[in-house]
């Protein structure tokens, strides 16, 4: 079984490392690209089960590099997430005249992050790992104290 490919496009250094700090769990391999240039070279290159991308980037911004993307026979069955910037409802139907499969604005929550990553890569790990965590309990039931272990309380 071959280890699933994610691209992250965003001009923006720290939306990236973000973005992939959320996926450190999961076995997958992350690629980036900054620009949508890139981003269609790379997809070419690699063909990646999944892309998040950016909409607003200096040359070909997401819009026109989602399009691209969909018209492509070789690449139009990759899922493609737009992240939004202003969330703004015209965002959003360009969005999807473009072809995209879903949408996310920034700040971007990890939690939903991982749960629209985890929708078409089952790879994909939503929860953080456990900490194994005892602590002693004194409790009183019916006039009697007691004492115990309390382990792995959620």
């Amino acid at each position: 079984m071959t280890t699933p490919k994610i691209l992250l496009v965003d001009d923006t250094k720290l939306f990236l490392e973000l973005e992939k700090s959320f996926l450190k769990l999961s076995p997958v391999q992350v690629l980036s690209a900054s620009s949508g240039e890139e981003a269609l070279e790379i997809a070419r290159k690699e063909h990646p089960d999944l892309i998040f991308m950016d909409i607003t980037m200096p040359g070909m911004g997401g819009i026109a590099c989602c399009s691209a993307l969909k018209a492509d026979s070789m690449l139009r069955a990759i899922p493609v997430i737009m992240v939004s910037s202003h969330g703004k409802e015209e965002d959003l139907e360009m969005c999807r005249k473009a072809g995209c499969n879903d949408y996310l604005t920034k700040p971007i929550d990890r939690r939903l992050f991982l749960e629209k990553a985890r929708f078409f890569l089952d790879a994909i790990e939503r929860r953080d790992v456990r900490v194994t965590c005892e602590t002693l309990v004194t409790f009183t039931a019916n006039g009697v104290s007691r004492s115990g272990v309390s382990a792995d309380l959620s």
